[in-house]
């Protein structure tokens, strides 16, 4: 490995270990892409969004560190504290047999109006089944008004809905500014004049990321609904925390 090439690498590794937990913005991404709705725009604000928070993590925090020299080695060791203690949790998730999958989440945020879609369409269906039974060739005219809302009440949500929901789920979420903004730039700020290309690496990440879970949702959801594709995640990123914050305080 080119000497390069290890900021980049770095910053690519954390970024998806940070991104990847179950969070109510994946949640969302995830379903968008189930539904086909939107996916592209929602992609593309979310990743933005990260990339503007890593910017803004790398050149604040940056600035603070010229002013306070002695901020730096502090955040290095409460970053990789935190790294370290961060893949501990991680492996705790991944051995225990209880962990649940994505989809379940996804199910349980359904709306009202969905799932009030979906009872109507249910009860329309029985209706038309005892109808046929009745000897009637052709549902009720009741029955198949209530489709018809069903399916209304399944349409894709507008285009604004979706990006301000997106925007609310990145943005006042303060995890985001835990982790985006005072992690990864305290982990950059650790490679000096690198940082900017460990910074590269995490919006790649994060595009990466975002693009794989709203575009590849329909075979994504169908493996993450089980609690031991997530075990497996959670191992990964237990490892590759730790290993991160062993690197960061080891002397380069």
């Amino acid at each position: 490995m080119t000497p390069s090439l290890a900021p980049l690498l770095a910053g690519l590794g954390l970024g998806l270990s940070l991104i990847i937990a179950i969070g109510a913005q994946n949640v969302f991404v995830l379903r968008q892409g189930i539904r086909r709705e939107h996916v592209l725009a929602v992609v593309i604000l979310c990743a933005v969004s990260d990339a503007a928070l890593i910017a803004v993590g790398i050149s604040g925090i940056g600035a603070v560190l010229e002013q306070l020299p002695w901020l730096l080695p502090v955040a290095r060791w409460a970053g990789a504290a935190f790294l370290i203690g961060y893949g501990l949790l991680a492996a705790r998730r991944a051995l225990r047999p209880g962990a649940t999958g994505l989809l379940a989440d996804t199910a349980g945020g359904r709306d009202e109006a969905e799932l009030e879609a979906v009872a109507v369409s249910t009860s329309a269906a029985s209706v038309g089944t005892a109808s046929a039974s009745a000897g009637g060739s052709e549902p009720t005219g009741a029955a198949t008004s209530a489709q018809r809302q069903g399916r209304t009440g399944r349409r894709a949500g507008t285009l604004g809905a979706a990006l301000a929901t997106a925007f609310a789920l990145t943005w006042l979420n303060p995890h985001v500014y835990l982790d985006t903004v005072f992690l990864l730039g305290s982990v950059a700020n650790g490679y000096g004049e690198a940082r900017w290309l460990f910074g590269a690496g995490a919006i790649i990440a994060s595009v990466l990321w975002f693009t794989s879970l709203g575009f590849g949702a329909r075979y994504l959801g169908r493996w993450l609904a089980t609690p031991r594709a997530w075990r497996i995640v959670d191992g990964a990123i237990a490892v590759v925390m730790v290993v991160l914050g062993v690197l960061l305080v080891l002397p380069r």
